[in-house]
């Protein structure tokens, strides 16, 4: 898998002025079917999160408040992708490394997640993630 695979989505975003609304469907908005939700918040100033890589699980990660840099690596190739608004999301498929810092005061970093969570479905272990992805380049 290469980075070049890790998107921005621009969600629909209905302007009102009462308050703006922003939706999400399953095979509409987002490349997978949606079957975990879990998001980051009170996340300490100067915190880095989520040094990890799916096996197989798709995500989609959004600044719903806030803001924050996802960096993304595939083994190869690495870049750095600023979300501050509620209305873009950033697509991440199966076997990228991740990291997640520069986090703003009061974020809230919402996760969709094509699987259940399986802690065996992780490569916590940067090497391991690297020898999972050594033949890819």
């Amino acid at each position: 898998m290469s980075i070049n695979n890790c998107r921005i989505i621009e969600l629909p975003k209905i302007q009102d002025p009462r308050g703006n609304l922003t939706f999400i469907e399953t095979g509409k908005h987002i490349p997978f079917e949606m079957r975990r939700v879990f998001y980051l918040y009170d996340v300490p100033g100067g915190a880095e999160r989520m040094g990890h890589a799916q096996k197989t699980c798709e995500q989609f990660l959004i600044a719903m408040s806030g803001s924050f840099d996802v960096i993304v690596f595939d083994g190869k190739n690495n870049k750095r992708i600023h979300l501050n608004r509620s209305y873009y999301g950033l697509y991440i498929p199966p076997l990228i490394w991740r990291e997640i810092d520069n986090f703003s005061s009061g974020v809230v970093c919402l996760a969709l997640a094509s699987e259940p969570y399986d802690e065996a479905g992780y490569y916590r272990e940067y090497r391991d993630f690297l020898m999972a992805v050594k033949d890819e380049f």
